[in-house]
């Protein structure tokens, strides 16, 4: 899927849209997405000025964004259809080595379970194969506000 294809799947715009592209989907299973991290996004102002580092929580967004598109895609439906898919929850989450300007951030979803409306996933981020962050994360359906 390339961006325009992924705006119909998320509700984020800039500057909060975190997946550029979908390289792999297995509908009900998993999906694998990139983010191309840049010196140009707007939190490298302050996090950290000399030392750009991405913020943590937004490469745990990013990955539940890409989580939220397997969602999506999974059940066939878009945000304007039904609604948007929020992050409910997330547990054991994990950085393990900075993500800098430059860096190809790799994030892949699995989906554990989905039960009424409250789906369960695994998260993973990588860059150059190399884990960088790691959590599970849930998400929950609802109608638009």
């Amino acid at each position: 899927m390339d961006i325009e294809q992924v705006m119909q799947y998320l509700p984020h715009r800039y500057p909060f849209l975190l997946v550029d592209k979908v390289t792999e989907l297995e509908l009900g299973k998993r999906i694998t997405a990139v983010k191309n991290v840049t010196i140009n996004e707007p939190f490298f102002n302050g996090h950290f000025p000399g030392a750009p580092v991405m913020p943590g929580v937004l490469i745990l967004e990013a990955m539940a964004q890409a989580a939220g598109i397997l969602s999506f895609k999974t059940k066939n439906y878009s945000p304007e259809q039904i609604g948007i898919i929020y992050f409910a929850g997330i547990d054991g989450a994990r950085f393990k080595k900075p993500v800098k300007p430059g860096d190809q951030l790799v994030l892949k979803a699995e989906i554990v379970r989905e039960v009424r409306g409250i789906w369960k996933y695994t998260g993973r981020a990588e860059v150059d194969g190399a884990l960088v962050a790691e959590a599970e994360l849930m998400a929950t359906l609802r109608d638009k506000p």
